[in-house]
């Protein structure tokens, strides 16, 4: 068996970032930028006011209170046509274009306007309430690098530096192959020695919210024919995602049907609970992730694995979570010879684990606030004392 650690940089070692692809700013939420982003356009594109008022000339209200002629009003995505001229004042509003020869904006509250005449109460100092051309970012500035995840504040970005193109990472293709002559589909006919199968459909969100795209391939019988027919059914995924039969049982077939189709096992053991038997290889060009039959241990390899590599795939960084530090809710005993990811709640003195740590509990999964990390070895803990925590809000 192997580390969680080593397990972790041999599943993402020699991946590459995929293809990019263009798509329109509409359609990039959630992708991943594949090149730099250069602005087009300087923001501001020239200096406007930062708010409604009187555009002037900062030596003409030197000394207040003084009264100043106003010679047009300018509105946001109007113009003063003309220069300002000693003495004049222009009524402008928040994001107009500053006219020619002004330099600083009084607010509304420190005037007052009669007829063409507007008397200047408070005087502002040069560059006062104005936003100079290209205060944010200026024509050939890069401001989004490749590897970006494209948020909604940095696609405001990417709008405003005028792309309405961008270039960005393909998705990951990734197909999903459950086995077992036990398991149904949810509403399916099933036998009394069947049980519904849950794990497909979580770890297709999963997927999805790790930035791939999701292909259930259904259920695989517990025979190397019926594996053999579903491998082919991904050969043009860039990742299959097997769950259960990853062992050596004798009912455990997935290496045995899948190596016969060329696949080249890396490693399928790991020090960890839960999660042991998973495993890692190639079959042509897709990355081959075979994960436990049992849900919980999927979901929590899937948080350890299949989101570091999707991250890879997509040249993104962070893809494997790191633990916090937070005080132990409860007493803990001491660790074996396995990593262990415990389900714990999140209670007032700090993550409490649950009662009963059985890898086939979804109750617990879904309402786990995180997962207490006891490394191999690791001594009993007392209440209080600071343990490792993957929270769970934003993994799961």
């Amino acid at each position: 068996m192997i580390s969680v650690d080593e397990a972790q940089a041999r599943v993402c070692a020699d991946v590459k970032p995929l293809p990019h692809e263009t798509v329109g700013l509409m359609d990039a939420a959630g992708r991943v930028l594949a090149e730099p982003l250069l602005a087009r356009r300087s923001q501001p594109p020239f200096a406007v006011s930062a708010m409604d008022g009187y555009a002037v000339r900062a030596v003409d209200v030197a000394d207040v209170p003084t009264t100043l002629r106003q010679v047009g009003t300018v509105a946001a995505g109007g113009m003063f046509d003309g220069v300002l001229q000693p003495g004049e004042c222009t009524r402008i509003f928040t994001g107009a274009p500053l006219p020619e020869g002004a330099d600083t904006v009084v607010i509304q509250e420190d005037t007052e306007a009669e007829g063409e005449h507007v008397t200047i109460k408070e005087g502002e100092a040069k560059g006062r309430h104005v936003r100079k051309a290209g205060l944010d970012f200026g024509v050939g500035d890069t401001r989004l690098g490749p590897g970006t995840l494209l948020s909604p504040r940095m696609l405001a970005l990417a709008a405003a530096m005028n792309h309405p193109w961008l270039k960005v990472i393909r998705r990951p293709r990734v197909a999903i192959l459950a086995t077992g002559d036990e398991i149904v589909f949810p509403g399916e006919p099933i036998a009394p020695s069947q049980i519904v199968a849950s794990t497909s459909t979580s770890l297709a969100g999963f997927v999805a919210a790790s930035g791939g795209e999701p292909v259930l391939l259904g259920v695989a019988q517990d025979t190397v024919a019926s594996l053999r027919e579903a491998a082919m059914a991904a050969k043009d995924a860039d990742v299959l995602v097997t769950i259960g039969g990853a062992s050596v049982g004798e009912h455990d077939l997935v290496q045995t049907a899948l190596k016969q189709e060329g696949l080249a096992v890396d490693f399928w053991k790991i020090a960890m609970r839960p999660g042991k038997p998973l495993m890692v290889g190639k079959l042509g060009k897709s990355q081959v992730l075979g994960l436990p039959g049992n849900p919980v241990s999927s979901l929590v390899c899937a948080v350890l694995f299949l989101r570091p590599l999707l991250y890879a795939l997509q040249g993104r960084t962070g893809g494997a979570p790191e633990p916090l530090p937070m005080p132990a809710g409860a007493d803990l005993q001491a660790n074996g010879a396995r990593q262990d990811y415990m389900r714990a709640r999140f209670e007032t003195d700090g993550p409490v684990p649950f009662p009963v740590q059985d890898s086939s509990m979804l109750t617990a999964i879904a309402e786990a606030d995180g997962l207490i990390v006891r490394p191999a070895n690791a001594p009993a803990v007392k209440k209080g004392e600071v343990v490792p925590v993957l929270p769970l809000d934003g993994l799961l």
